[in-house]
């Protein structure tokens, strides 16, 4: 799935277009991301194809919206969702290929090690991020 960061404009603060903005433009990524994975999974059937855009392009929108209902009341979710990634990311890197063959087959503690960094660093790099754009916003 795509991964899109949205920098809001110095003259929006937030308010309900600079919302419904981003919520447009997650759906078109999403829904892009997904027709590629159902072109993919259709191999060639055209048939296959438009019943699996049919079916999937309203459940996307739906969930989003629902995801977005979600995160709104349980904040929590979004660092825990950023903490996760972080993890997957710290994981990867030591289990790419091309790091198993410069430096051969690591253990899980040291990968899981690696994950709970990434954890931490990006929790720690999304709090610090925004301290800097509330006390920017406060003068």
């Amino acid at each position: 799935m795509l991964l899109v960061y949205i920098v809001p404009r110095r003259r929006e603060v937030g308010g309900m277009v600079a919302a419904i903005r981003t919520i447009l433009v997650a759906d078109l990524v999403m829904s892009l991301d997904n027709v590629l994975a159902v072109a993919a999974a259709a191999k060639g059937d055209t048939a296959l194809l438009v019943i699996g855009l049919a079916v999937s392009i309203p459940l996307i929108i739906f969930g989003s919206t629902l995801l977005l209902k979600v995160m709104e009341r349980f904040p929590i979710i979004i660092t825990l969702g950023a903490a996760l990634l972080g993890f997957l990311a710290g994981e990867m890197l030591l289990t790419d290929p091309a790091v198993i063959s410069r430096f051969g087959e690591l253990s899980h503690d040291v990968i899981n090690g690696a994950g709970a960094i990434g954890a931490v660093l990006v929790v720690f790099v999304g709090m610090w991020l925004q301290r800097r754009a509330r006390a920017k916003a406060l003068g």
